[in-house]
Formats: structure tokens, sequence, C-alpha cells
């Protein structure tokens, strides 16, 4: 009885993850199919080759530039992947982007990807690897060296959010609450009308500075 119990605890955990039915692969491994660059700008700083998914970074200055996103728009979620970064890069993946701004960032949250410990320049803690960007520091540091591969989960449910780096819950918050307006208000995007205001966008993979790779890009639709 007790081993049922286990069993059907363990099932119910893994569905309310989104982690048992629905996962969908989003990168082939091998080509960007599925994917294009922001406002379909024209950029040659992406690759697919090899299961990997790298961003040439800023070593050649001949090279153009532009966030990467998915060609669908997702709602609730649970999106996964493995992720690293050279010394000194500083990426991103948004959610719930949109293409009216500028830059992808002005319309999705993003969960930062950057190197904590070798960036060049002093950063913030809501600034740090896994941070809601320019919003809600990481309760921890869960993060791997520049270099290394990380595992990182994001869970977008119903405005409910959730920042998973290595298997530690890192941050969570609720969009368009009254905290959530607050923290918007105070801080870097309080001019920034768009920011957050979607309830479905793209998923979006920042080219920002320096080079970075990224692999078994899954999604569940929830």
């Amino acid at each position: 009885m007790k081993k049922i119990i286990l069993i059907t605890g363990l099932l119910i955990f893994l569905v309310n993850l989104g982690l048992l039915f629905g996962q969908q692969s989003i990168f082939d491994g091998q080509t960007l199919k599925g994917w294009r660059t922001y406002q379909n700008k024209t950029a040659d700083s992406w690759q697919a080759k090899g299961g990997l998914l790298f961003n040439k970074g800023n070593k050649d200055p001949n090279t153009k530039h532009a966030d990467l996103i998915t060609e669908k728009e997702y709602e609730n979620f649970l999106l996964s992947l493995d992720w690293k970064i050279a010394p000194q890069a500083n990426s991103g993946i948004l959610y719930m982007v949109t293409e009216e701004f500028p830059a992808s960032y002005q319309s999705g949250p993003e969960y930062q990807l950057i190197d904590d410990q070798g960036y060049p320049e002093k950063i913030a803690d809501w600034q740090k690897t896994a941070a809601n960007y320019a919003m809600d520091p990481p309760m921890m540091d869960a993060t791997h060296p520049a270099g290394e591969w990380n595992h990182t989960v994001i869970k977008v449910n119903k405005g409910h959010v959730e920042h998973w780096l290595n298997g530690k819950k890192v941050v969570e918050y609720d969009l368009w609450t009254d905290t959530w307006k607050q923290h918007k208000a105070n801080g870097k995007w309080k001019d920034t009308n768009g920011y957050g205001m979607s309830k479905k966008g793209h998923i979006a993979l920042q080219d920002h500075g320096g080079e970075a790779w990224f692999k078994n890009i899954t999604i569940t639709e929830l």
C-alpha cells in the first residue's frame, strides 16, 4: 500500500512539473528550424551544429548580432535547457517576448545568464545568474562556473513564474500583482510600459556579449 501511495505521489509530482507528458524538443541539434531572429533582423551570430546552439559573442567586430526567438509563441509552459557561457560573458533567456519594441528585453522578462564571478564590471544581485533581471534577485547561488554546463527550468503558469537552476528553485514571483507592479515602478522598467505585459509570447535567447552555448532545449505546454 505504501508503495502505491509513493508511486502515485511521484506521478502527481511529475505531472505538476510538466515532465511526464507533452514535452517537445524545440531545437533539433543541427539546424535553426523553428527559430528566427528578433524582428527578422539580419544576423550571423548564431550557429547550430553537433547538438549545440552557439552564439559567437563579440570577438569578431564584423559579426551581425540579433536575439534568436522561437517562431511559436507560448503562454503557460515549462521550458528546460542546458547552457554554458564563456568567461566574462553576458546573455539571457527571455520569455513572453513580443516584437513591437526595438529590443526583446523591453517586452519579456529575462532569466539572466552572466559570469557572476568573472564579469569585468561590478554587478548587483538583480543582475546575477537566474535572476528575474532587474526585478527579483536569486534566493541562492546555484551556478556552475563559466565554461561549465548549467541546467535551467523556467515555469510559467497563469502568471506564476519559477526560475530553477541546477535543481534548485532560485526565483519565484507572480506577474501583474501589486508586488510585481511595485517592483516594476521602482526599478529599471519604470518607463518601459510594455515590459512584462504580454500574457504570451516567444522564447528568446539573448545575443548580448560573449560566447554562449545551449542544448537539450525542450518545452512542455501547460
